[in-house]
């Protein structure tokens, strides 16, 4: 399984996307978006509906218990 913390920065990056980019998604700061990635934060679950919502991505590929890229449902 793979850390949803670098799944986050892979599918964040894949896109061309900045800290700052997700940041606004959520409501957050670069530095707030950051800490998350980094670790010092924890992703909150309305948080990942917004990431799942905006990538079109399962929660399940989201936080890493799979590796087949489902769309949201």
């Amino acid at each position: 399984m793979i850390d949803y913390r670098t799944r986050l920065r892979n599918i964040r990056e894949d896109r061309d996307l900045t800290q700052s980019d997700v940041g606004k998604i959520l409501n957050k700061s670069q530095q707030g978006y950051n800490h998350i990635e980094a670790g010092r934060a924890e992703l909150k679950i309305d948080d990942l509906i917004k990431l799942c919502q905006f990538y079109n991505l399962s929660a399940d590929y989201m936080i890493g218990l799979t590796n087949e890229s489902k769309s949201y449902k």
